[in-house]
């Protein structure tokens, strides 16, 4: 802690490890199983309790509560945790919580993201690297969100629901079911609108990877996912095409959002 900068009216309890280059600001409260790695920055009022890492240079925001309690009514206590990457952006009231162990144990989140204003990650959850959370959005427990993930603002992710690499969730949107990478959803309760073409372009997929993916979707959406796509992952595709068959054939028990 001698190369931290800690404001006097900030608690940081006994066995808190803290290091180099940390900044903890006015009236934050540190646990003391809580690891905050280099160059991280608390700006003031937050509070991070249980066994909670924070990587390097993550910013985290006035209010914000990290590692509390699993809402779950079944958590009684046990040992689990919340592991947040490196240079995340934690914005104003947002709220992570660690694992149970009925789920793994474990809340991860990935790098460079942005998560902001009251936004919300239930125990349980994967989330990937550079993902988007945008105002109030809510993913409950046990979902996993693939690298590249944009929600919209005030949108709720149903838990055990899988949202794939490079998706985009469209702003006021009930998700209830998986959603394929590169996928495109929205709506009050949400379907799948076409391909996240904003994202896939931004990402310099080629026209050709475009091409294959909206004849991929264009098959996949004539009858039953999984069948559909057993019959075409013995075709040779390219590796955006492979990854959608593999997400589809994945372990899951779920259905798809599909068009309306």
């Amino acid at each position: 802690m001698a190369d931290a900068r800690i404001h006097p009216s900030a608690i940081v309890e006994d066995g808190a490890q803290i290091g180099p280059d940390v900044t903890i600001g006015p009236f934050c409260v540190i646990g003391p199983q809580v690891r905050l790695a280099r160059g991280v920055e608390l700006k003031s009022h937050v509070v991070i309790a249980g066994d909670s890492s924070v990587g390097e240079e993550t910013v985290i925001f006035p209010f914000a509560s990290i590692g509390q309690d699993p809402q779950d009514l079944k958590f009684r206590g046990e040992d689990t945790r919340l592991e947040i990457g490196a240079r995340n952006r934690i914005r104003e009231y947002v709220t992570m919580n660690p694992g149970t162990e009925g789920g793994g144990g474990v809340t991860r989140i990935g790098d460079d993201g942005l998560f902001m204003a009251g936004s919300h990650v239930a125990h349980d959850c994967q989330i990937g690297d550079r993902v988007i959370l945008v105002n109030s959005v809510a993913v409950a427990g046990h979902c996993h969100l693939g690298d590249d993930v944009i929600v919209g603002g005030l949108s709720g992710i149903h838990q055990f629901v899988r949202i794939g690499r490079g998706a985009m969730i469209g702003a006021l949107s009930m998700v209830t079911a998986d959603v394929l990478p590169f996928g495109l959803v929205q709506g009050p309760r949400a379907h799948l609108d076409g391909l996240n073409l904003v994202g896939l372009k931004r990402r310099g997929a080629s026209r050709a990877e475009i091409a294959e993916l909206r004849k991929l979707l264009a098959e996949l959406t004539q009858g039953a996912f999984r069948d559909h796509a057993r019959a075409l992952s013995g075709q040779e595709h390219g590796d955006m095409a492979t990854e959608m068959l593999d997400f589809i054939l994945g372990p899951s028990d779920r259905s798809f959002l599909k068009p309306l």
